[in-house]
């Protein structure tokens, strides 16, 4: 049953928009449940199989784009922002112009943000519950099938980038999304318009050229796919192409004239841990197990395992120079390594020998 609300509808909504910032969020916004549009982009995507193995994208019927199918009783979304970039991006750019060390996706260097967002939503709950009584609601982290960016371009947050991307005017891109959908009924906010005009520096500067087209993203090419999501090889095709990224890529993002309005978060959770954002291949490569569980606990990276870390690193390493220090850490992890780490471990090899 819906909460009964004491509260003028709008009075409330423009208070969990003050709460929300208090909380630490960068923006709130209010969406309806009417996902239609964005329902039949999705249906498109799947039927040119550009989802690959990420077999959980069609698993759950319209469930993903019809709120009220996941969450019973859903009237409202309340969408959420919070910036997360600890450097500028001229640091980045430092890293990808260094063949020796390890690119990490921005996202990824600090706490996972799956914790931190979802801590602060289920506070921004607790305090709506505080001042209207319990309420229905239920809240996410990209951690259900919700669509956030088309949730949140309803809602005002931005507008979905050519790059698929969420874009602000006044934010760029680098943050995060989540969600509280909600039984209250809440005047929505007026979606956003879109303002990528005729830029294609997302498209030109995509290393595997997965922006099929503006809007468009094969993710069976994405760096971020191939170094995150797939389980087995990385087809050899792409391996060149990967340069030195290790876990994700920002190249849409480094590249995208909106980008210059970010700004640095004030997050602390956000900040590179393990130094990751200056750690070199060797550094990195030269993890065990052990290691690599305790220094990616409350990581994002931990999602990948030891061995699609290893793999990665070594098809890294492959892209680099053949220094003496690099052929023997390779050599030395050959001794040991499982099929798919092996795989790639030889293909660095023959890549730096020529054998």
């Amino acid at each position: 049953m819906p909460a009964t609300v004491s509260l003028d509808p709008a009075q409330l909504a423009a208070r969990i928009k003050q709460w929300g910032l208090e909380l630490g969020f960068q923006q709130i916004g209010i969406s309806d449940t009417d996902l239609h549009q964005a329902e039949q982009h999705l249906q498109k995507w799947l039927q040119q199989d550009y989802q690959g193995e990420m077999n959980y994208m069609a698993a759950h019927g319209l469930k993903r784009s019809r709120p009220a199918l996941l969450q019973e009783g859903t009237r409202s979304i309340i969408s959420v922002r919070m910036d997360y970039l600890a450097e500028s991006p001229a640091a980045s750019h430092r890293v990808l112009d260094d063949p020796a060390a390890a690119f990490v996706s921005r996202y990824a260097l600090g706490r996972d943000y799956h914790k931190v967002l979802r801590n602060r939503l289920q506070k921004l709950a607790d305090q709506i519950a505080t001042a209207i009584g319990p309420f229905g609601y239920r809240a996410f982290v990209d951690s259900a099938p919700v669509l956030e960016k088309a949730i949140a371009e309803k809602a005002g947050l931005g507008w979905i980038g050519k790059h698929s991307n969420l874009i602000n005017r006044r934010a760029g891109s680098w943050f995060f999304l989540g969600e509280i959908y909600t039984d209250l009924e809440l005047p929505a906010d007026q979606t956003a318009s879109n303002h990528c005009g005729d830029c294609r520096a997302c498209l030109d500067i995509c290393p595997t050229q997965a922006i099929v087209g503006p809007y468009q993203v094969d993710a069976r090419r994405c760096v971020s796919y191939l170094t995150v999501e797939l389980h087995g090889p990385i087809p050899e095709q792409f391996r060149p192409l990967l340069g030195n990224r290790i876990y994700g890529c920002d190249d849409c993002q480094l590249v995208c004239p909106w980008n210059r309005f970010a700004k640095l978060s004030a997050e602390a959770d956000f900040r590179p841990r393990q130094r990751l954002d200056q750690a070199t291949l060797l550094d990195l490569f030269a993890w065990d197990e052990t290691e690599f569980l305790q220094k990616t606990e409350g990581s994002a990276i931990r999602r990948i395992g030891h061995q699609r870390w290893l793999r990665n690193i070594a098809t890294a390493l492959g892209n680099g120079r053949p220094a003496p220090e690099v052929l023997h850490a390779l050599n030395r992890r050959l001794q040991d390594a499982s099929d798919l780490v092996a795989e790639h471990v030889r293909w660095a090899l023959r890549r730096l020998t020529g054998a």
